[in-house]
């Protein structure tokens, strides 16, 4: 359950962030069921811009329809990964956001490679803080890990321990976000909200915390690294997938005795989703 208002605060930082040029035609491309459409749709509308529709981030490929005046295109790294690799980017836009899933050191440097003008943005937000959270921009040689950056505005953010205490620069612990973005919860879900909104013990006011489930790391430049996750959740396409709902949906059918669920990445960039079952008899 996301507030307007948090909507409000969130655009109010894209348009600083984006408006005038950058978001001046932007590539509509996401999914309403994705948050990241918020950022694609309403940015530019308020900003005096204009959306160019496509079908999907894909389309930047085919084409079919004049796409060369687009300032902004955004998108999960494994499917503008796909477009960079087959070497057909029909665009060149002054700015590409990507979000939703892990960026690679290398999917960084193909796209560098095939818009070398655009500034890249890797941005990470779950739902529950209203879209994007923290921010990078590149700039410099990245070594490594990719940071997904510093707090957008109205947010904070913590990296702790087990026992919620703060861990050092370097080491790795579970990222916390704080502030006005927060969602209230989950709609008939008190248990489920209760797990993952949680008391605030460095606000001092009765705020909240949202236990995002992902293990990050502060670097020496003052930015985020994203590690990976403290649970089974894996992320396919910008799709949050919870590998035991899945799992247990295919051992539910009659014709299996038991099965497993993994994500696999036998080819970087083409992460899919795989069940072993065993069948029943």
């Amino acid at each position: 359950m996301v507030e307007q208002r948090s909507v409000v605060a969130f655009l109010q930082w894209a348009v600083r962030e984006f408006g005038g040029a950058d978001f001046a035609r932007v590539l509509f491309s996401t999914s309403l069921t994705f948050d990241v459409s918020v950022f694609e749709l309403f940015g530019p509308l308020v900003s005096g811009g204009c959306v160019e529709v496509v079908p999907d981030v894909l389309a930047v490929a085919d084409g079919g329809r004049d796409l060369g005046g687009v300032s902004l295109v955004s998108g999960v790294p494994s499917a503008l990964a796909q477009v960079v690799g087959a070497d057909v980017l029909g665009v060149c836009p002054r700015s590409v956001v990507l979000a939703g899933e892990a960026l690679s050191v290398d999917a960084l440097a193909g796209l560098r490679a095939a818009v070398p003008g655009a500034r890249v943005a890797n941005i990470y937000g779950p739902t529950e803080a209203t879209v994007y959270a923290t921010a990078w921009f590149a700039d410099g040689v990245v070594d490594g890990v990719v940071p997904i950056g510093r707090p957008v505005d109205n947010t904070r953010v913590y990296v702790l321990d087990g026992a919620m205490n703060p861990v050092p620069v370097g080491v790795a612990g579970e990222l916390y976000l704080a502030g006005g973005g927060l969602a209230r919860g989950y709609l008939n879900r008190p248990a489920l909200t209760g797990e993952r909104f949680v008391a605030d013990p460095f606000s001092g006011d009765g705020g909240r915390l949202y236990r995002t489930g992902d293990v990050v790391r502060w670097n020496g430049a003052g930015q985020v690294e994203y590690l990976g996750r403290v649970d089974e959740q894996v992320k396919i396409r910008g799709f949050r997938i919870e590998l035991g709902e899945v799992q247990a949906a295919v051992a539910a059918h009659p014709g299996v005795a038991r099965a497993v669920v993994v994500a696999r990445e036998d080819t970087p960039g083409d992460k899919r989703l795989v069940a072993y079952a065993v069948p029943a008899g």
